[in-house]
C-alpha cells in the first residue's frame, strides 16, 4: 500500500512532470479542472497528483501547475476538497440482463432456512397475475446445511405459477412442478450433454438441473419485449454507476444482451460502457458483424468470444483431476467438447477476435491453458490485438500459475467469490486442494495480467467490495478475520490496477481507457475516502461521490 512517503513522492513527480510537460499536445484549453483532490491516476508517469483539467472529452492535464497552465475565462473550476479519484472502474464479467433483471425479482440470497426458502415464494407467488413464472433466485444452500431445495419445498406454494429460481453461481435452477410439466421434464427424459437433472432414488427429477440441462426449461419462459429488456437494462446501468462502474464487459451465452445493446445504440449512447461477448460457436456470426460493422464505437463494443469448459464448485460440476472431497462419484463435467472448443478457439484468434474460457476446476484450467497454447503454435505469437482470458481461474495446479505470464492469458477473476466460497469450499475439495484457489497473490507474483469483477448477479455489482474482498479476504460469515488463505492477499493498489487498466487492456482498450493519462477519455471515480491509506476495515464503507464518463457525471451526489 503507499505511504504519505510514496504520496509525497507522487506529488514531487507531479510537479516536475508539469514542467516537463505533462499536457496532451493538442490541448490549448481547459473545459474544466478539478483540484485539491488525492488522485490515483493508474498512470506510471504521475501514479499520484492533485489536480487533472478536462478538455472535451479527454483528460488534457495532470498536476496542479500543467491544469492551470489550461485554464481561461470559460474554464471551470471543480474543488475537489480532498476527495479521492480514481479512474473510471470496469468490471470484467457479468451477466448484465440477468443481474439488472434481479433488481425486481425475487431474491433468496438472505433465505438461510428451507422454511424461509418457501415462504420467500409464496410471497412473490402472492404479488403476480396466475400464470406468470417466477424468476430470480440467488439461493445458497450451504446457508442451511447443504441439502439442495427440491420441488417439493414450493409445490404447495405454488400452484398455479411455473417457478424457475437459480442457485447463487447461476449454474443450477430449480424448479417447481408446474415448471417442470411445462418444460416437458419427467423421469423419462434423457440427461442432456454437459448437464444434469437431478433425480430422487426412484428417478424422478427433484426439481434441480445443472449447466445445460437448464436450457430444457430456459427456451420455453417467455421472454420480455425489447422495451421492457431495454428499460431493465437502463435500471442495471443506474445501479452500476451508482457504485461506480463505468465499464460492463458482458459475458453471457446467448445474443440477447447483446442485441438489446445494439437497439440502444442505434437510438442513443447508453449511460455506461459495454464489452459484449458472444457464444463461441458463433464465431463466424461475429465476424460477419464485424466486416459488416466494424468493432462497435466508445459505447458498446464487440469482437469478443466466451466458451464454457466446466460448471461451478457449488453444483459439482467444476472439472477436477480427482473426484471431489464430498462425492467420490464424479469429478466434475465438461460443458462443450474439448476438441470444438480448441477448433472454435484456433478459428476465433485467427480471424482476431478476443477469446474467453470459462474455467473453473483444476483440469479445466490445465485443458483451457492447453488449447490457448495450441492456438499459439498454430497461429503464431506476437499479435497485439489477442487477448486470451480464462474466466474465473478458481482452482489452479501448481504448474497452470506461472502459464498465464508464460502465454499471455489474462486470469479474470472476482474476488467477492473467495469470500463466499471460502466458507465451503474445503467440503469439495479437501485442504491439499486449497493451495492454487483464488490464487490472486500468486498469479501476480507469476507475472499475469490479473483482471477483477463480480459475475453479477452472482456478486454484487460494486467494485469496492471487490477490492476489500481481495485485499482482506475475509469471508462472509465473519469466521475468518484474518483472511481465508491469507498469501493470496493484494494490496490496494494491485486491485485497484485489477480494476482499472488490466481491464481496459483485457478488452483491448489500454489505449482509450484504464488510467487518469492524457489523451484518454476522462472517465474517472470520486470518493469519499481514500483507499490507499485508510485503515482496511473501513474499505468496504466508502462512498461514491461521482461517476463520470467522457468528462460528464453520469451519477452524483456532490
Amino acid at each position: 500500500m503507499l505511504t504519505r512517503r510514496h504520496f509525497l513522492q507522487g506529488s514531487v513527480a507531479a510537479a516536475f512532470a508539469a514542467k516537463l510537460g505533462v499536457v496532451h499536445a493538442a490541448a490549448n484549453h481547459a473545459d474544466t479542472i478539478y483540484t485539491n483532490g488525492t488522485v490515483w491516476t493508474g498512470d506510471s508517469r504521475v501514479p499520484l497528483t492533485n489536480a487533472f483539467a478536462v478538455t472535451g472529452e479527454r483528460f488534457s492535464a495532470l498536476g496542479k501547475d500543467a491544469a492551470f497552465s489550461l485554464k481561461t475565462k470559460r474554464t471551470r473550476i471543480v474543488d475537489l476538497q480532498g476527495a479521492f479519484v480514481t479512474p473510471g472502474l470496469i468490471d470484467n464479467h457479468t451477466h448484465f440482463l440477468m443481474g439488472a433483471k434481479t433488481l425486481k425479482q425475487v431474491n433468496l440470497r438472505q433465505a438461510a432456512t428451507p422454511e424461509q426458502f418457501t415462504d420467500i415464494i409464496a410471497g412473490r407467488a402472492k404479488s403476480l397475475p396466475e400464470g406468470e413464472w417466477i424468476e430470480g433466485g440467488n439461493w445458497d444452500e450451504q446457508l442451511w446445511g447443504g441439502e439442495l431445495p427440491t420441488k417439493e419445498w414450493i409445490d404447495k406454494v405454488t400452484p398455479n405459477h411455473p417457478v424457475a429460481v437459480a442457485r447463487l453461481d447461476l449454474h443450477m435452477l430449480l424448479l417447481n412442478s408446474a415448471a417442470l410439466k411445462a418444460a416437458g421434464i419427467d423421469k423419462n427424459t434423457p440427461t442432456p450433454p454437459g448437464g444434469e437433472i437431478v433425480r430422487d432414488a426412484k428417478g424422478n427429477p427433484t426439481g434441480i438441473l445443472k449447466d445445460q440441462a437448464k436450457e430444457l426449461v430456459l427456451s420455453i419462459i417467455p421472454g420480455d419485449t425489447m422495451a421492457r429488456n431495454i428499460d431493465t437494462f437502463k435500471q442495471g446501468i443506474q445501479h452500476g454507476l451508482r457504485h461506480g462502474v463505468t465499464q460492463c464487459h458482458i459475458k453471457g451465452i446467448s445474443w440477447e444482451s447483446h442485441n438489446i445493446m445494439m437497439a440502444m445504440r442505434e437510438k442513443a449512447h447508453p449511460q455506461m460502457r459495454f464489452q459484449s461477448y458472444v457464444p463461441i460457436q458463433d464465431w463466424k456470426k461475429l465476424l460477419q458483424q464485424i466486416n459488416d460493422e466494424g468493432f462497435g464505437d466508445q459505447w458498446v463494443g464487440w469482437g469478443g468470444l466466451k466458451g464454457l469448459f466446466d460448471g461451478s464448485l457449488g453444483s459439482r460440476t467444476a472439472l477436477f483431476h480427482d473426484a471431489y472431497h464430498d462425492d467420490a462419484s464424479t469429478h466434475g463435467i465438461t460443458v462443450q467438447d474439448t476438441n470444438d472448443l480448441r477448433e472454435w478457439t484456433q478459428q476465433a484468434d485467427q480471424h482476431g477476435l478476443r477469446v474467453s474460457l470459462h474455467a473453473i476446476g483444476d483440469e479445466a484450467n490445465d485443458e483451457a491453458l492447453d488449447i490457448f497454447e495450441h492456438t499459439i503454435k498454430q497461429n503464431g505469437k506476437g499479435k497485439s490485438a489477442r487477448r486470451f482470458t480464462i474466466e474465473h481461474a478458481q482452482h489452479l495446479t501448481k504448474s497452470a500459475v506461472p502459464r498465464f505470464a508464460q502465454l499471455g492469458v489474462i486470469p479474470c477473476v472476482q474476488p467477492y467469490h473467495a469470500i463466499d466460497d471460502g466458507r465451503w469450499a474445503v467440503k469439495r475439495i479437501g485442504e491439499e486442494r486449497l493451495t492454487g484457489t483464488y490464487a490472486f497473490h500468486s498469479l501476480l507474483q507469476a507475472g499475469a495480467t490479473l483482471s477483477f469483477g463480480s459475475d453479477w448477479p452472482v456478486a454484487p455489482l460494486d467494485p469496492v467490495k471487490g477490492i476489500e474482498a481481495a485485499v482482506l479476504r475475509q469471508t462472509i460469515d465473519g469466521k475468518n478475520p484474518d483472511g481465508w488463505l491469507p498469501d493470496e492477499k493484494v494490496t490496494v493498489e494491485q486491485a485497484l490496477q485489477a480494476y482499472t487498466i488490466n481491464n481496459a487492456y483485457a478488452a483491448g482498450q489500454q489505449d482509450e481507457l484504464g488510467s487518469i493519462s492524457t489523451g484518454k477519455r476522462a472517465d474517472f471515480v470520486v470518493m469519499d475516502n481514500n483507499l490507499l491509506t485508510a485503515p482496511t476495515g473501513k474499505i468496504g464503507s466508502t462512498r461514491i461521490l461521482q461517476t463520470n464518463l467522457s468528462g460528464k457525471a453520469h451519477f452524483s451526489t456532490l
